[in-house]
């Protein structure tokens, strides 16, 4: 759990009759983060403000949403009771909520019909709590399918996964992944957990598919995917520090997740460290990598049907 990092909270809001959601992550005063976006389709907020150059040096919260870029307004839900907790920089003037958001599409799966915004932002930061968080069809991954070669008769659900591990340091390191992949996701011998779906041939896997069928798929045209997460970490990190752990973050995914980084996939890794314990960077770094993996195995494993979506398990299991 990504909780599993003391200090850190987590809350949901899940609307699952509309197949979308958000959550909010809530962070221990003097939090440090950092960010790397990959992939051609992002959505998101307050990014700059994460990287290493920029000089604003905490982060209140982080916000993943459903939504496609419409859901970036449940961020703004989490800024005003983050100002209420007084949670933010000290300007002089006002305490300012440094919360940076980042949201997938599931429009396809909504059907349009609703997107969080500042009220539903607002109630996943009221729910935000420091014990086991829900996983699965939940918050942001709600709305969120994986397995996109064959378009949406095809596809599976996808899902929020998290994972964690103590280091020998003492240092714990953990993750929370919102999976809304093109590509498929593969277990640990990397072999398709869950991915595009043929009738009469299983999971098709979308590596071996695009080399020697690729253009004939017409969702190769469509910018609706993206894989979000968060590592977190008790670890005393710099700043620029942070970011390096975002980037390996997205090596972990990229060996759960193929292909990743895609230009339809708007994938992006935020890292934060709460800076309470001495480890080493490095070994910090390669947990980042793994417990993202795990993470993301995770959300599939979880996943339940949402509006007629079916999961990985249901496929295999003749639904």
């Amino acid at each position: 759990m990504l909780t599993d990092v003391d200090g850190i909270r987590v809350g949901h809001w899940t609307d699952a009759d509309a197949g979308t959601g958000c959550t909010a992550i809530i962070l221990p005063p003097g939090t440090c983060g950092g960010v790397d976006v990959r992939g051609g389709g992002p959505a998101s907020r307050e990014t700059d403000l994460l990287r290493p150059e920029a000089t604003v040096p905490i982060v209140s919260a982080i916000v993943l949403s459903g939504g496609s870029a419409f859901g970036l307004d449940a961020a703004s839900g989490v800024v005003a009771w983050c100002e209420e907790q007084g949670l933010g920089v000290d300007t002089g003037i006002a305490i300012v909520p440094i919360v940076a958001a980042a949201s997938l599409f599931d429009l396809g799966v909504t059907g349009n019909a609703r997107r969080p915004g500042a009220a539903e932002g607002r109630a996943a930061a009221e729910a935000a709590a420091d014990g086991p968080h829900a996983v699965g069809s939940v918050g942001a991954g709600t709305g969120a399918t994986v397995g996109k070669c064959h378009g949406r008769d095809h596809w599976c659900k996808g899902g929020i996964g998290s994972a964690s591990v103590r280091l020998p340091s003492g240092a714990t390191v953990a993750a929370l992944v919102a999976v809304n992949a093109f590509g498929d996701v593969l277990d640990e011998n990397g072999e398709v957990l869950a991915g595009a779906w043929e009738r009469g041939r299983g999971f098709v896997d979308a590596r071996t598919e695009l080399m020697h069928a690729g253009a004939r798929h017409a969702r190769l045209q469509d910018m609706g995917n993206t894989t979000l997460c968060v590592v977190a970490t008790d670890a005393r990190i710099a700043k620029p520090g942070c970011s390096l752990l975002a980037r390996q973050a997205h090596a972990g995914l990229a060996r759960a997740i193929a292909p990743y980084g895609t230009a339809l996939d708007g994938d992006i890794a935020f890292a934060v460290a709460t800076g309470r314990v001495d480890a080493n960077p490095i070994v910090v770094g390669n947990a980042a990598a793994e417990v993202a993996a795990e993470a993301a195995r995770d959300a599939v494993r979880r996943a339940t049907p949402v509006r007629g979506v079916p999961t990985a398990a249901d496929l295999r299991g003749g639904a």
